[in-house]
């Protein structure tokens, strides 16, 4: 289990630097020691704690043995040891930010060397060390290591250069300095930022890494140190004013003894208080004298005994069920695809042929090759005989119900399929077969993702039906004013029904075309062209054309105009899908709210469950959970039937 360490900072460096440098904030017997949690952090199921004490006397001791350290005022068992001395038990790293702009010339900047080279003399050996500097440009010049000397010799390579990009210095170095351990930057300039970089942005960068931050003001002006304050506070640290250069050394002697004081507290939290939050108090005796500082944290995890002790509980082994292989489970993915792809090719007949003109196909018999072409032929004949066989047992099936067969065949001419009834449910079976074999290797097995496969297999071919369905009898009715006009005007020109009828279908366009090109066959095989119109207007299912359809027979009858009341007729359309038009605008806000306020509950529901399952899941692994899907769902489609009902207008 990962917890989240965090990092605190007091006036430990400014206190030790102020009193170094002789500016004391606030004056307090030499004897009494301070003592500040700079960084926690998990080790399993433990805590480390890194405590630095300040002010502590060149005589005065520190007696670790007797750390005492309590959660929310109870005892918790502890131990403490000087970091210095604990190895590489807890990673502590330190970057210098220093400034090499132009106006560090002179005295300034030697005196800046100067200090850092005193740093990195009195650093304990295990500290990391880096070094950033910026100017025009941000550079790490020295990424963290424990080599000084490398350190110490890129040190004294530095040069100067125009401008003072402070705000992206400090960002390199949060860069720079990594994400482990106890980590502190020291930030050395003497002038105000020159980038375009914001300060907000900054601050923001350093809050979220957690890094303590100690910014040394050289020669600053209150407006200037303000903004540096700014940058300390957000990395938990302080500003340390140098007016004097020389007093660097102090200031960087000071951080460097902070560092070789510091000690690590581990806690070892009880069962009965782990993974929880309250406030950890450290006390350490500093000469005799007591020392505390309080932080709060979370505390980690332990681990539970499953072991066979007295407490221990042994886990029964649960049957995981069926387990198919990945690599099954692609070659399975792959064979139902393939298996589905053989069964829709076989089903549209397969390989289309090439068109060959009479003549040819007369000489290519008397020719050798025209005889090779047979014996393939009589093999694909052959071949074939297994889609054929496919599609009698589909049609043997239909026989029985006949009530199914004419359902289908109203269904597909009304969607332009060129697909008999057979062919339809022989591939409609390979889809909802594949799906559900499909669903089952893509669950692991699970039965329950093969029935929802073969559920979806079932409904997806009837729901691309019928969309395609509505799609072609709404294109039927947006070609059939204009139509109208296109009978009329060949009727006035003097053609009969039957040959305005071909001009629509020579210059009209699917699905008007292909629907009168059908009446116009019939007619031709000896039905009165009334009937072939109205087996259009039954296909189509259009109440509009039904219309049409009765004028003809009455103008037929009684003799009139059928040029004039057809053009009526296409007025009387325009109009009506003119006023459609209008009314769907009117209600196109309560149309919307229909599909947001139905889609919001099951759209937000499907982004928890791919966001957070654990979250979702009591919803449908509880019984109170079922009762308030099933309640909403309930509902959810009265809400959505009522708001349908409310926002439809017909006309």
């Amino acid at each position: 289990m990962s917890l989240r360490s965090f990092t605190l900072r007091g006036p430990a460096v400014a206190a030790a630097a102020a009193a170094i440098c002789g500016s004391v904030l606030v004056a307090a017997p030499a004897s009494a020691a301070s003592g500040n949690i700079d960084h926690v952090e998990p080790d399993g199921d433990k805590l480390q704690m890194v405590v630095s004490l300040s002010d502590v006397s060149d005589g005065d001791s520190v007696d670790l043995e007797t750390v005492t350290v309590s959660f929310d005022g109870e005892p918790v068992a502890a131990e403490a040891q000087s970091l210095s001395e604990a190895g590489a038990e807890l990673r502590r790293t330190t970057v210098l930010a220093m400034d090499v702009s132009k106006s560090m010339e002179g005295d300034k900047f030697e005196e800046a060397k100067a200090a850092a080279e005193a740093f990195l003399d009195e650093v304990p050996e295990d500290v990391f060390v880096g070094l950033v500097t910026f100017a025009d440009d941000v550079e790490v010049a020295h990424e963290p290591t424990k080599d000084m000397d490398s350190v110490r010799s890129v040190l004294d390579s530095l040069e100067l250069a125009p401008k003072t990009r402070l705000y992206d210095g400090l960002l390199g170095a949060v860069d720079a300095i990594g994400q482990d351990g106890a980590r502190n930057i020291i930030v050395l300039s003497d002038g105000r930022d020159t980038s375009d970089t914001r300060l907000e942005d900054v601050t923001a960068a350093v809050e979220e890494s957690g890094v303590n931050v100690d910014v040394v003001a050289l020669a600053q002006g209150k407006d200037d140190e303000t903004l540096l304050q700014e940058l300390a506070t957000a990395g938990d640290g302080q500003v340390v004013s140098a007016d004097d250069p020389a007093a660097l050394r102090d200031v960087f002697e000071a951080e460097a003894q902070l560092l070789a004081q510091q000690v690590l507290v581990t806690v070892t939290p009880p069962a009965d208080v782990s993974g929880q939050d309250g406030t950890l108090s450290v006390t350490l005796q500093v000469d005799g004298m007591p020392t505390t500082d309080e932080a709060f944290v979370a505390l980690p995890q332990s681990e539970p005994d499953v072991g066979g002790g007295e407490l221990g509980t042994t886990l029964e082994s649960v049957d995981p069920g069926i387990m198919i292989p990945q690599g099954y489970m692609y070659a399975g993915m792959g064979a139902v695809t393939l298996a589905v792809i053989v069964i829709l090719f076989l089903a549209l007949g397969g390989p289309r042929e090439k068109k060959q003109s009479s003549l040819d196909r007369r000489i290519e018999a008397y020719t050798r090759s025209g005889a090779k072409k047979l014996a393939a032929a009589k093999t694909e004949t052959d071949s074939s005989s297994v889609a054929q066989q496919a599609v009698a047992v589909a049609e043997s099936v239909l026989d029985g119900q006949k009530g199914l067969e004419v359902a289908l065949v109203k269904r597909m001419e009304a969607a332009g399929l060129a697909l008999k009834p057979a062919e339809w449910l022989l591939i409609h079976f390979g889809f909802a077969l594949g799906f559900g074999v499909l669903s089952l290797l893509l669950g692991g097995g699970n039965l329950l993702f093969m029935l929802i496969g073969l559920f979806l297999g079932v409904v997806l071919p009837w729901l691309f039906l019928m969309i395609k369905r509505k799609r072609r009898v709404k294109a039927f009715n947006n070609q059939l004013a204009d139509t109208l006009q296109l009978m009329a005007g060949s009727l006035s020109a003097g053609l009969s029904l039957a040959q305005s009828v071909d001009t629509v279908v020579r210059e009209g366009t699917d699905p008007m075309a292909g629907e009168f090109r059908r009446a116009l066959v019939e007619t031709r095989l000896g039905i009165e062209i009334e009937e072939a119109l109205t087996g259009v207007a039954e296909r189509m299912q259009s109440v509009d054309f039904e219309w049409v359809v009765m004028a003809i027979r009455i103008q037929r009858e009684v003799g009139g105009n059928l040029s004039e009341l057809l053009n009526k007729v296409a007025e009387t359309i325009r109009e009506r899908e003119y006023l459609q038009r209008q009314v769907q605008t009117l209600s196109a806000e309560g149309r919307l709210s229909v599909w947001i306020l139905g889609g919001l509950p099951p759209g937000f529901m499907a982004y928890l469950a791919l966001a957070n399952p654990t979250y979702l899941q009591p919803m449908y692994t509880s019984p109170l959970g079922w009762v308030m899907l099933t309640v909403m769902g309930v509902l959810l489609t009265a809400g959505i039937f009522w708001m349908k009902k409310v926002v439809k207008v017909d006309v």
